[in-house]
């Protein structure tokens, strides 16, 4: 008997996994979202998750909470997720929302995105199907060179030191902050970084960086600081230091420039991990972790301007221009 009640277990819980349970089965599907903070681009990878399951004609109700950039926050939102049976699949975007959804859950389908190495931050034990109850797209840009879009806009003899802030308690910051010192070696530019451990402590960091003298300055897809862009955006025209950014969107709010990834674009491709999943029953631990690899340059010449930077021609012909001319 015990047998045979473990394998009607073993069973249940193949079903929950392939979204076949819940509200799902009499064809409407709830699911939950959950964000760090509310910006552009996370927004953007919510727009375009919801709209692929709508263009697939799957019907669903949405759950959605902002952790508003507390982690503490995060672990709250999993533990409600968690403890609503009718919640068919959750979603977790950016690296702290994310972890916490898979402490809190284990028997529905969780997907991530916008997390830059979900491998490190403990989400998914490697890029490959993970085996669990967890898959997702992951926004690492092994592409974006920031520091090459630096020294082209502005020229390499321009450029000794580039400022680096970003949260400590962010996975995804603390990488790129890595990468950015790897594509460093050898040019003879000097990475700067200046750690905060929330919002408040940002124009500090800012002033650490300006006193030591960088040309200019470089934020990654920290969500806590892109949460804050106008901030930085007003400390760099006020102190005439060069701002560039891995989160295109930040472009439009006036840094210089990015090389980076669509985020809408990104949301559209965990909708369709999500289609897999509930309309085809596939199990996410059958799908492999994805990498969107398509980069784009987005130049904003009028916030160069107000930061003391003239973008040459060739430079704005090989981008994206907003903010005018």
């Amino acid at each position: 008997m015990k047998k045979v009640l473990a394998v009607v277990a073993t069973l249940a819980l193949a079903v929950s996994l392939a979204g076949c349970g819940g509200s799902g089965s009499s064809g409407s599907y709830k699911i939950a979202i959950t964000k760090f903070l509310a910006h552009p681009s996370l927004d953007q990878i919510s727009d375009g998750f919801k709209d692929a399951l709508k263009e697939a004609g799957i019907e669903a109700t949405y759950v959605e909470d902002d952790a508003q950039a507390e982690v503490a926050n995060t672990t709250t939102i999993a533990g409600k997720y968690a403890a609503d049976s009718s919640i068919d699949l959750v979603l977790g975007i950016a690296t702290p929302s994310a972890q916490a959804l898979v402490t809190a859950i284990t028997d529905r389908p969780i997907l991530y995105a916008g997390v830059t190495d979900p491998v490190t931050a403990g989400i998914v034990p490697s890029w490959e199907a993970s085996g669990t109850n967890v898959t997702g797209t992951s926004d690492l840009n092994p592409e974006g060179k920031p520091l090459g879009l630096i020294l082209e806009a502005l020229g390499a003899d321009n450029v000794t030191k580039v400022g680096f802030p970003y949260t400590l308690s962010e996975a995804n910051s603390v990488q790129q902050l890595e990468q950015l010192q790897a594509e460093a070696e050898g040019t003879g530019v000097e990475i700067v970084p200046a750690g905060v451990s929330n919002a408040s402590e940002l124009t500090q960091g800012l002033e650490s960086l300006k006193s030591k003298g960088v040309n200019a300055i470089h934020i990654g897809t920290d969500n806590t600081i892109v949460g804050a862009m106008s901030q930085v955006v007003s400390y760099c025209q006020q102190n005439q230091i060069p701002l560039f950014t891995l989160d295109t969107n930040s472009v439009s709010e006036g840094s210089i420039a990015a090389r980076g990834i669509d985020y809408y674009k990104l949301g559209q491709r965990t909708g369709e991990m999500a289609i897999q999943i509930l309309k085809d029953g596939v199990d996410p631990g059958t799908i492999p972790q994805l990498q969107v690899l398509d980069t784009e340059v987005v130049a904003n010449p009028t916030a160069a301007a107000a930061m003391g930077v003239t973008l040459s021609e060739e430079f704005l012909a090989n981008a994206t221009i907003v903010g005018g001319e």
